[in-house]
Parts: structure tokens; sequence; C-alpha cells
């Protein structure tokens, strides 16, 4: 049995013989008290008005008598080991491990949601774990991964989860990364950010009515949390889901590349991934390889770096090239890396400088 494997199945041992808590009484960040008892939630720009007994739209944070409660917070309903470039991040720490955690909700509702049976549900409709951060930093240093990230479903939703253990992981000596839709407010983007080490935000498509109508979210919000992350000079990853009839024409992924290129640089690294049908869109096909490729092209003509085609094992692009000499620095098969060349940041073969986590 390989080891990755023999991991995952003993953490789900351990996990599964947990005892599914209670609602705890961990009350949430970013709200206002309104009158009568009322609140209104500040986390993300649905910026939800909750009277007494009421859920936000991510169905995970209650008011209770005006005062708001996280309903997740110590509660991951899934747990598990796997490769950090699944996520994907490709230039952080390749080849490594990371401790994937997610709860129950989402301030999204895509019709296209890979992991719908955990972000389109509420926490009492699923089985969920007691892993407070204390117990889930214990876990992420008991099977030697050097990374804990938040994933899955919306991370932004269990912010106060994902704040505490971040906080005590860092102090822990271990990175923690998050898997975004980037649909967050900036003040509570900016208090996370010290505590994160990277980011790999979701950028659904580059039209405002997708987002409406696909997504129930906003272009410009994720846009701006763009933005945050490069004045805050914080790692960061953008992946595009490609899919057909809905985002991939040619002109709309022209006018993101080149938004890209003017607002945050030529060096952040941007995947075009295969859509694959699901939740509400398995009518759609599967997205032609040829489409991705265009995509690619066009990024690479407006001079973006770090062009990546992912969901397509054994293509070309799933590998990372020097912009300098050309040659292939990181080898990619699937997850696994076969051929590393970058050291101390730089290319080993003309020493140029490669922006990423590495060490």
């Amino acid at each position: 049995m390989r080891k990755t494997v023999a991991v995952q199945i003993l953490l789900f041992i351990l996990l599964s013989s947990l005892p599914s808590p209670a609602f705890p009484e961990q009350e949430a960040l970013f709200y206002k008290k309104r009158d009568n008892d009322e609140v209104q939630c500040e986390l993300c720009p649905h910026r939800c008005m909750l009277s007494d007994g009421q859920r936000g739209f991510c169905r995970v944070r209650l008011n209770r008598n005006g005062v708001l409660y996280s309903l997740v917070f110590g509660q991951p309903c899934s747990v598990n080991v796997g490769p950090i470039e699944k996520a994907p991040f490709y230039h952080f720490l390749p080849g490594s491990k990371r401790l994937c955690v997610a709860t129950a909700g989402c301030n999204m509702r895509c019709t296209y949601c890979q992991n719908w049976e955990i972000s389109q549900t509420s926490p009492e409709d699923i089985r969920s774990y007691d892993l407070p951060p204390e117990k889930l930093v214990e876990k992420a240093k008991s099977f030697g991964v050097p990374t804990i990230c938040f994933t899955y479903s919306e991370p932004i939703i269990f912010y106060e989860y994902m704040y505490a253990t971040s906080k005590l992981a860092l102090s822990e000596g271990l990175k923690t990364t998050m898997v975004s839709n980037g649909f967050i407010n900036q003040e509570p983007m900016k208090k996370l950010l010290p505590y994160m080490s990277a980011v790999k935000i979701d950028l659904k498509s580059f039209s405002e009515s997708f987002y409406q109508d696909v997504c129930a979210g906003r272009l410009e919000n994720v846009l701006e949390t763009l933005r945050l992350l490069k004045k805050e000079g914080k790692h960061f990853e953008i992946v595009v889901l490609v899919i057909p009839t809905l985002n991939d024409s040619s002109m709309e992924i022209l006018k993101m590349c080149q938004w890209i290129h003017e607002n945050l640089g030529d060096d952040v690294p941007l995947h075009f991934t295969r859509f694959v049908p699901a939740y509400k869109l398995t009518s759609l096909p599967m997205t032609p390889v040829q489409t991705l490729e265009k995509a690619h092209s066009l990024a690479k003509g407006c001079g973006l770096n770090y062009v990546y085609i992912g969901n397509v094992p054994g293509h070309m692009f799933n590998s990372t090239y020097c912009p300098s000499c050309k040659k292939r620095i990181v080898h990619r098969s699937g997850y696994e890396i076969k051929e590393l060349h970058i050291k101390k940041g730089k290319c080993a073969f003309c020493g140029y400088d490669i922006p990423g986590v590495w060490e």
C-alpha cells in the first residue's frame, strides 16, 4: 500500500471514531448589531441582514438573540491528506503534502460545483468531526505535513475557524493556505493575510452576468480581493475553470488576461482548467483541450509568464518553464513531480528568479 493512501485511511479511521459535536457557542467576527435583535454580517459582500433565529446566505452563521454565531467552528466535515498540486498550487512547495480541511456551507451557489455535497448543505445535514484548532494543528504535525489547506467548500464561511487555526499553525512552524472564491470583504481579508502563506483564487469568469446568474456572486468583489493580494505581497495563484458556452469565449478570456497583466503583473501563476460536468450542469460537455490551448496562447500573448492547463493529465503545460531560458524547470505528471530544477528560488539552468514559495 502506498504511504499516502495508508496515511489517509489511518486519518479517516481516527476521525470516524470521534463524536459529531453539538453546535458550538462561537461568536462570529465581523458583524454589526442593529435594532430589535437584528444583526448584519460584514464578512462577505452579501452583508446579510438577519433577524433573531435567521441564518445567513452561507447557511452556517446564525443570529441568536442579537449575537451572530458560527455553527462550524472546529467542526470540519472533510479532512484528508493530499498533494499540494491538487489545489492547484504550482509555485508553492512542489511535491509536498497538505492536510485538507472543509466544513459545510458556501457563500456562492455555483451550478457546476464539484463539491456540492458539502458546499451546498447545512452543517446539521452532514457528519462533522470534533477538531478545534489545537487538535487540527496537532494532527498536521503528527502526520508530518508542512501545510494546512482550507479548501473543498468555501473557507470564507468558516472564517473564525480558519483564522484561529492559521495563527496557531504559524506559531507551531506550519504554513496555511486557502482555496477560495475570493468573495470576501476587504477588512476580514486584511486581518487574515498575515497568517496565510498562500492563496488560490477561483476566478470563475470575467463576466458580471455570469457571476450573478451562475454563481450568485459579483465579479468586482473578487477583483478587489486579487488587487489586495497583490498589494499585500502575498503569494497567490489564479484558477479559471473553462466551461463550454458559458465563459469560454476568446474575447472574455483575452479581457481577463489583459486585466491580470495590467493589475497583477506578469508573474502570477494562471491555471486554465478543464470542466467536467457536475451538479446542475451535467448537460454540457467537457472542455475541449483545444479551447484550453487557445486560452493558454491568449494569456501568453498578453505577456503572462506562468500559464498552465489543468485537469488534462500529461499535457506539456502542466509543467513549468523558465521565462528566460525556456527550459522545463518543473516536470509534472498528474500530481507527481518528476523533475525539479529550481534552486533557492532560481532557475537551475540560467539563474532567473522564479516567483513562489520553494522552501
